[in-house]
């Protein structure tokens, strides 16, 4: 039998999706991926999230959205969705574990950060100096130096942002040029806080013995070794949008964001509905990844009250 509402993904987006879905009597079914709970399970603590005064622990917020979709009847499962067809009423998606039928589809699948592949990246990733968001992470590296990777819009927003917390920017690209907007590069160029690293090679990020990082070696130009002293390295390389197993199915943009219905959550596909990162290249936040997966439940509810017996 059809479940009524697939959600796949339980980060802040799906987890919305499946508190919203559950209430409605829908009876959702969640499916946790490669990452259940989503980047949020990476912050240590997350601050601007509203309702939490003092902030929260990122595990705990996602576990408590976990909990109070249960409290309304969601049920969760662990799959990864490898495949889809969505050309009949019924949507069928295929996972490594099962074969799942559905008259309605919420896609919270979010997008994995591009790292460096980099010795000491994954170690001190989550709280303990590396991340890829200066937004969720930036405050709490006041009055220290800290470095930004990455030649685009976003690392040179990233270094900005970062100038009203950290003693100093260090922006590390490995290119002489930046990629970067014209006005973007001024501004970076310009801010007394930000010193450049171009032509830098990011090769190792190096830790002490309380676990946090303090230097980052990189290679210039001219092959010379260079160790860079700060306590956070920031990755601004861009986003991978968790869009694979859904294309040609459904319409992505050239960096594989899923492309939505104008001013809506919804696709070209009846009944499939998108939200979170995987369809926002542009805020890319908790609470903005939450109301998408409101809407997207709000959206799925109605659609099913007028198109499904």
């Amino acid at each position: 039998m059809a479940e009524n509402v697939l959600i796949l993904g339980t980060g802040c987006a799906g987890l919305t999706a499946a508190i919203y879905a559950a209430r409605a009597g829908l009876n959702p079914l969640v499916l946790e991926g490669g990452q259940p709970g989503g980047q949020l399970t990476t912050t240590s603590e997350v601050e601007n999230f509203p309702g939490f005064v003092h902030g929260v622990d990122g595990n705990e917020l996602i576990s408590n959205m976990k909990a109070q979709a249960e409290r309304f009847g969601a049920r969760f499962a662990w799959d990864r969705i490898e495949k889809v067809d969505f050309s009949g009423a019924t949507k069928k998606l295929v996972g490594g574990e099962a074969t799942y039928e559905a008259k309605a589809v919420i896609i919270a699948t979010g997008a994995s950060p591009r790292l460096m592949g980099i010795p000491g990246e994954k170690e001190y990733y989550g709280g303990n100096g590396v991340t890829t968001c200066a937004t969720c992470d930036g405050a709490f590296y006041r009055n220290v130096p800290v470095v930004v990777v990455g030649g685009g819009d976003s690392a040179c927003e990233e270094a900005l942002f970062l100038t009203r917390f950290a003693s100093k920017v260090i922006l590390i690209h490995r290119r002489d040029k930046f990629r970067a907007s014209e006005i973007m590069v001024q501004r970076v160029k310009s801010h007394e806080k930000i010193e450049l690293a171009l032509n830098c090679t990011p090769l190792e990020i190096l830790g002490g013995a309380d676990g946090k990082v303090h230097t980052i070696k990189v290679k210039e130009a001219d092959g010379k070794i260079r160790e860079i002293a700060c306590k956070c390295v920031f990755i601004a390389i861009g986003h991978v949008p968790n869009s694979q197993p859904f294309t040609p199915a459904l319409k992505v943009d050239e960096n594989g964001y899923f492309v939505a219905e104008a001013n809506t959550v919804g696709t070209q596909v009846p009944g499939v509905f998108v939200a979170g990162d995987c369809a926002d290249h542009v805020y890319r936040q908790a609470i903005t990844a939450a109301g998408m997966g409101c809407r997207a439940a709000i959206e799925a509810e109605r659609w099913l009250a007028e198109h499904v017996s």
